[in-house]
């Protein structure tokens, strides 16, 4: 076979985090995280620099509190949504947006193989809607990338920690991310993967325990600092974000820290400093109703499975938050064992990634994936409910916990024997009430056949869930054998192939030049990205070049630079920044020497 042929066919992993990404590739018929510079992880954060180029990664996430206006956090939430997010002075879809993250790490993986990538595995939540799926697939596509195969990301780590196992065991995987919560059962024999049950909360994880910790941090700027527009000064709250996450990661090791950051603010002419001790015991505290929502999740899936506590074999730890250390204790307070954590955390859902591509592609992996859904699919139709008659009766094909690829068929009837139209709704959830649930597609069937046969015959639906758990339907008039199809694939409609070619040509355009091979680094769109650190003057001091030239320099050395160096490089930026904005030219000058000492060691 040839090179070209071989190299056609590599298949990567991507795991598309809330919070982090990450990318792996088989090497040696085993899985590995690609590394740069000895760091696996690029932050999930997106930018425009002041050329109006795109930053990914690091650099994204250190220009957030310089420039949240031009940063993108966190869209992962936002996947499957009818939202728009700003950035800069254009507003993205978040498959757009996505897509620039999977394009950096795909740009990972070519650097690492050599050659060119075209086809990729990637991780969602378990407990992600159809809408949100396709999504992904959406941002795999405007990305460059066939998106083969969609892997619950519970799943993905068990084939991190058990591929080429043999025997059987029972393992629970507690996935708990920066944004989104899961929680599966599954069951492994010889080397088969199958998952019994998977619940979880799209809306829960490490973003919100950050929002506990910033809000104690807004509460003391407030009430101890007297800084009253807290709450509406982006730079501040950006600030106050990235103050918080950095507490959380230190509270998993240390009883107590103290959050110190200078020159918050200005309160008639005196800068202010904040310098707040915060404790674990009060971090667990306010996190406890957000924990007790996944130990529910726990139960649920646990008798969804039929699988007692004690028939446990292993509770794995998946995503970043379950280092909080009494994410540990209460698991093993109430299933009565210790977790596992011996594959990073952060990086497990990639491996399993990995393997599934390794399956793809025809390596042996000796694993054998068999998936679930985790929701309830339906329609609703004229019945009863709670006794009493009611015209939306939920009514299931596909219900939660099914195993992947899935088909079900039901007859159903028209109200009157002369009707001519029926409506096909479809649902997603558990609830009897139609109307609860979450409507994602409908359906018209016209010109139904009139005669009384047919009315007697009916219709036959069919729902038919792939393994990547986007869903099909297919209605079929008995009587005349008339048929429609559609696919819900999200609750909006799928993007034309015309929208996903001109989100292409879009992110293209502010990717900046391609290289030899093909892709950019992750941290830069195009060359000249530390602009991002150039000042925009208007309404203050405008920036001398030497000032420019520090700002610059400062800006490249936060990519590389240790992280203790890191926070205070930030500090002195921002302060930098204010003081030109306020037109203090002698404050100005004074930090731009204060930097330019730093750089001179970094250098």
């Amino acid at each position: 076979m040839e090179s070209g042929t071989i190299q056609s066919e590599i298949i990567i992993g991507i795991d598309l985090g809330t919070t982090n990404s990450e990318v792996a590739i088989i090497s040696g018929g085993r899985p590995e995280v690609v590394r740069e510079d000895g760091d696996a992880i690029v932050p999930s954060c997106v930018g425009l620099d002041e050329a109006g180029n795109v930053v990914v990664g690091r650099r994204a996430r250190n220009q957030a509190v310089l420039a949240p206006e031009r940063t993108v956090l966190s869209i992962k939430r936002r996947m499957g949504s009818g939202e728009r997010v700003s950035m800069g002075p254009e507003e993205y879809t978040p498959q757009e947006i996505s897509a620039f993250i999977i394009k950096a790490l795909r740009a990972r993986a070519v650097r690492a193989l050599g050659h060119e990538v075209r086809r990729a595995v990637i991780t969602v939540p378990a407990y992600f809607t159809d809408a949100q799926r396709q999504a992904t697939r959406e941002a795999g596509e405007i990305a460059g990338l066939e998106v083969v195969r969609i892997v619950n990301e519970p799943t993905a780590a068990a084939l991190s920690y058990e591929s080429g196992g043999e025997g059987s065991r029972r393992i629970l995987v507690y996935d708990l991310g920066g944004g989104t919560f899961d929680v599966s059962v599954v069951a492994i024999e010889d080397g088969v993967v199958e998952v019994l049950a998977s619940t979880g909360d799209n809306r829960l994880g490490g973003d919100d325990f950050d929002a506990v910790i910033a809000e104690r941090l807004v509460t003391y700027v407030e009430t101890e600092l007297g800084i009253e527009d807290a709450r509406e000064n982006p730079l501040l709250q950006a600030r106050l974000r990235r103050a918080a996450e950095q507490a959380k990661i230190e509270l998993s090791t240390r009883p107590w820290i103290r959050v110190e950051e200078d020159h918050v603010a200005t309160v008639d002419g005196e800068p202010k400093h904040l310098s707040c001790e915060l404790s674990r015991a009060d971090f667990e505290r306010d996190i406890d109703a957000l924990l007790s929502r996944t130990m529910q999740s726990v139960t649920t899936a646990l008798d969804d499975a039929g699988v007692r506590p004690g028939q446990l074999d292993r509770i794995l730890l998946v995503g970043g938050s379950t280092r909080i250390p009494c994410i540990a204790r209460l698991l093993a307070e109430r299933l009565g064992q210790e977790p596992h954590g011996e594959v990073d955390p952060d990086l497990c859902v990639a491996l399993g990634a990995a393997v599934q591509a390794g399956i793809e592609m025809g390596e042996d992996m000796r694993s054998v994936l068999v998936d679930i859904t985790p929701y309830t699919f339906g329609t609703s139709a004229v019945g009863e409910l709670h006794g009493l008659p009611y015209a939306h009766q939920y009514i299931p094909l596909i219900r939660r916990n099914t195993k992947l690829p899935a088909t079900r068929t039901e007859a159903f009837f028209t109200v009157t024997e002369h009707q001519e139209t029926v409506e096909i709704k479809v649902y997603q959830g558990e609830d009897p009430d139609a109307l609860q649930n979450v409507e994602i597609g409908s359906f018209r069937f016209s010109g139904l056949n009139r005669e009384r046969d047919a009315y007697d015959q009916g219709l036959l639906f069919t729902y038919d869930l792939d393994l990547d758990g986007l869903l099909k339907v297919h209605a079929v008039e008995r009587a005349t054998g008339r048929e429609i199809h559609g696919v819900v694939e999200n609750a909006m409609g799928r993007s034309t192939e015309e929208a996903l070619a001109a989100s292409k040509a879009r992110l293209s355009g502010l990717w900046g030049e391609e290289d030899a091979e093909g892709e950019l680094d992750e941290a830069a769109g195009a060359p000249g990205d530390a602009g991002d650190a150039r000042e925009e003057s208007a309404g203050g001091l405008e920036a001398s070049a030497e000032i420019r030239d520090t700002l610059e320099r400062a800006a490249r050395a936060l990519d590389t630079a240790p992280a203790e160096d890191q926070e205070e490089l930030v500090d002195l930026i921002e302060d930098l920044h204010n003081a030109l904005r306020e037109g203090r030219a002698g404050d100005a000058d004074a930090v731009r020497q204060n930097l330019d000492e730093i750089l001179f060691y970094l250098e």
